[in-house]
């Protein structure tokens, strides 16, 4: 996060007892949300958290409004339409959308183990 440009605060960590592809879809979500806020909100401030909840851990990566016009970079807009297939497809639900204050949450929640759901 370093490298990114971006003013990021990391809490927590994805639990050493989750699943292979849980670890994945995590890495994966945070990636894609840090991608969209230097699209969409340059400048702003990011907060990206791991919680362990019983079986299951979340994933919250908030921002703050951008200090910055946004960038306009080409999308084919399909990055959180395929983070919430990973994570229905793991047991789990993705939520996404603008905050009161102008910023941006998204939140996935991922059961530890794999649990397969579809054909």
């Amino acid at each position: 996060m370093a490298d990114s440009g971006l003013d990021v605060t990391l809490t927590g960590e994805v639990p050493r007892d989750a699943g292979p592809a849980v670890q994945r879809a995590a890495y994966r979500t945070v990636q894609e949300a840090l991608t969209n806020v230097r699209k969409h909100a340059p400048g702003s401030t990011v907060e990206v958290a791991f919680r362990r909840c019983g079986s299951a851990v979340e994933v919250t990566v908030a921002n703050t409004v951008g200090l910055h016009p946004a960038l306009g970079l080409p999308s084919a807009r399909h990055g959180l339409i395929g983070l919430r297939e990973r994570a229905e497809q793991l047991g789990g639900a993705l939520s996404h959308g603008p905050t009161p204050d102008g910023g941006y949450l998204l939140h996935v929640r991922l059961p530890l183990h794999r649990a397969v759901h579809g054909p």
